[in-house]
């Protein structure tokens, strides 16, 4: 599958529309499209499974590991892979946009806001070619997509700019309709807030599908020696949440679970039982904007009462909010939560954690062996107060975690962190290999 990465000059420029309006052009051109994303986010690759139909793929060095990311890229499907990048091109010391596309020897198609300028587009696409040798990433920025370029004399300035080497892919016109809406973790999910397809077609007609297509090219296989043999099944069924309230999984996770084990998903949002299984896991999301439904539909009371009988149970972020005693909003209001960890949750209204995390497992729990070390991602709004004999799980090498030096509270056979992990990390086969 031939792919190229779209980055941009900077956070903000508008690259989850460029990506969703090059998806739907080159699907047009009948091109069976797969999208990615550069980095540990879940809301843009919603929006990009909303316009392309398949789940978008997470490419993150930091995450995966350098051949853990072409295994993922290579487990996607269609002809062509539209990467979003993560901030701007060379932003992050744990997994840049220019460190993904230098892993997978893929060309940059350079998002550029023009809403403001026409030669100086051409200057900045020029800059951040050569940035890259200035310091040391093999990085090729193959051209240009002009973001909020008008037609006519402004297209064609930015056209006419652009030095030999750099090509024109097109433009997304400026459209009210382009507008994704945000709140805090970042925008809407797909489901909530697509964009509109004639938007978006419109915006497709002002792109060059046939150039995107030919920059395209194929990543470098992973390493014969790191590919090892299928993991074995295991006899467990796993429960996942999915509603709402608990959206934030990787397919990745979703994959490794159904290839390995039973899978059956209930949302306690709408308070279906706990179902029949040997482990549950509670992905993050959005338990804050669900509490009082949480709070009132008797899911997460059952998950308390089977916890204590020995159900292990893995929540990550806004599983261990759901798996906490309460949860309390940034507007003062309380909700009880399923009591499983002797924590008290209270939303803020600016994130408290935002970074790539190591963490070193203390002893053996659900995700890792003693002395184990897995990688992740935190980001969060919520704090935790935690009662004075709380027990962790690991203690934070890189990162924030729940007190700054400690993640993963544990009681009885469950543990809850603030990190999301990807499969590529170990963390869920060992999650299953404690269920057998």
């Amino acid at each position: 599958m031939n792919g190229f990465v779209l980055g941009g000059v900077s956070s903000g420029v508008g690259k989850t529309v460029a990506t969703l309006s090059i998806v739907q052009a080159l699907a047009d051109a009948g091109h069976a499209v797969q999208p990615a994303k550069a980095g540990p986010d879940f809301i843009d690759p919603s929006h990009h499974e909303a316009i392309a139909g398949r789940p978008s793929r997470t490419l993150d060095l930091w995450l995966c590991g350098a051949d853990g990311l072409r295994r993922n890229y290579r487990r996607g499907e269609g002809d062509i892979c539209v990467v979003e990048g993560v901030m701007g091109l060379y932003d992050g010391d744990g997994s840049s946009t220019a460190m993904v596309a230098e892993a997978l020897d893929l060309p940059v198609v350079l998002v550029v806001d023009a809403k403001a300028g026409m030669e100086s587009v051409a200057a900045t696409a020029l800059g951040f070619r050569e940035y890259a040798a200035t310091v040391g990433r093999d990085v090729e920025v193959a051209g240009v997509v002009a973001q909020r370029a008008h037609g006519g004399r402004h297209e064609q300035g930015i056209r006419d700019a652009l030095p030999d080497g750099l090509e024109y892919f097109g433009r997304i016109p400026p459209n009210d309709d382009l507008e994704i809406p945000d709140r805090h973790l970042g925008l809407e999910m797909g489901e909530e807030a697509a964009l509109p397809r004639t938007a978006l077609r419109a915006a497709a007609e002002s792109l060059d599908a046939d150039r995107l297509a030919a920059v395209a090219r194929e990543p470098p296989a992973p390493d014969a020696s790191s590919l090892a043999a299928p993991a074995e099944p295991v006899d467990a069924t796993v429960a996942v949440a999915s509603d709402a309230a608990f959206c934030f999984r990787y397919p990745a996770t979703i994959e490794r679970f159904r290839e390995r084990a039973d899978l059956v998903t209930f949302s306690p949002v709408a308070g279906d039982p706990v179902p029949d299984c040997d482990g549950v896991y509670l992905p993050g999301g959005y338990p804050e904007l669900n509490a009082d439904a949480l709070a009132s539909a008797g899911t997460l009371a059952e998950l308390g009462d089977r916890a204590a009988e020995g159900l292990p149970v893995f929540g990550e972020c806004g599983g261990l909010m759901a798996m906490s005693r309460s949860l309390t909003t940034a507007e003062g209001e309380r909700s009880e939560m399923a009591g499983i960890l002797p924590a008290d949750v209270t939303m803020h209204d600016r994130y408290q954690a935002l970074d790539h995390v190591e963490l070193e497992a203390v002893d053996d729990t659900l995700t890792a062996d003693a002395g184990e070390t897995i990688r992740g991602h935190e980001f969060h709004y919520s704090s935790a107060a935690v009662d004075a004999d709380a027990r962790f799980a690991f203690e934070t090498v890189r990162g924030d975690g729940i007190d700054g030096d400690h993640d993963g509270l544990t009681e009885y056979e469950s543990l809850g962190t603030y990190v999301h992990v990807h499969p590529e990390s170990g963390a869920f086969d060992r999650f299953l290999a404690r269920l057998e």
